[in-house]
């Protein structure tokens, strides 16, 4: 990590204009690692233990917020017990970020990751119901009867799912190409739903996240949000 002026640090984190910091320093009101510092010269870093005035000078943490296209493989967690590759592996950003909500290992597609809790929060408690759609390849081809069970709401275990949206889009050598659209995220539901109703998933991913979509982003790649993306999830607009 590299080091900075300490009236730069200070400045930073929003203590003081640099030049207001370097009096600060000069009168002996900052300390560094239990030291009092007055050499303007001194350089520090967010490892090193500061103090203006007997109180702790941390630099405010920036929010942060990134889509990626989850590839198959890689589990949603900040850490895996197993040692397998997660998604924070794909991200190369200095904030500490976790991932909203989840993809299971086999499924690939649109994920957020950010460092915003109140946000992760709205985004993933069922009372929101926020949109979210999928692109999968099922084994066999679903008849009407069963295209309107699902979308009408299936028992699953100890639960019966909100309404939904199924749509066929291609079929072929008893496959079939479909567009699922739920409003909750429970536990692998819609392999659950799509087993459900007698035709398990071969391929899942994610598209759609309330206003967000995939685009042309590359597997495996991220970028962050946009000011106007940003602004919608903050504002509640997730349409």
């Amino acid at each position: 990590m590299k080091k900075i002026r300490l009236q730069k640090y200070l400045a930073d984190c929003g203590v003081a204009s640099r030049r207001k910091a370097e009096e600060l320093i000069l009168q002996g009101r900052i300390s560094v690692n239990g030291t009092i510092v007055t050499e303007l010269g001194t350089k520090v870093d967010d490892n090193d233990i500061i103090f203006f005035d007997g109180n702790r000078v941390k630099k405010e943490e920036q929010l942060i917020y990134i889509l990626l296209n989850k590839p198959v493989g890689y589990v949603t967690t900040v850490k895996d017990q197993f040692q397998r590759p997660t998604v924070v592996d794909l991200v190369d950003v200095p904030e500490r970020i976790f991932p909203v909500g989840r993809l299971d290992y086999d499924t690939s597609g649109l994920l957020i990751l950010t460092n915003d809790g109140s946000l992760t929060y709205r985004l993933t408690h069922p009372k929101f119901k926020i949109k979210k759609v999928y692109r999968a390849i099922l084994k066999g081809i679903p008849s009407r009867e069963k295209i309107e069970k699902f979308e009408k709401g299936l028992k699953i275990e100890d639960y019966i799912t909100a309404l939904a949206k199924f749509k066929i889009i291609e079929s072929s050598n008893n496959t079939s190409t479909v567009e699922i659209t739920i409003y909750e995220g429970k536990n692998r539901q819609v392999r659950k739903m799509c087993e459900s109703i007698g035709h398990p998933i071969l391929k899942l991913k994610r598209i759609c996240f309330g206003h967000l979509s995939l685009g042309d982003l590359p597997e495996g790649k991220w970028r962050k949000l946009k000011e106007d993306e940003i602004s919608k999830l903050l504002e509640g607009r997730f349409l």
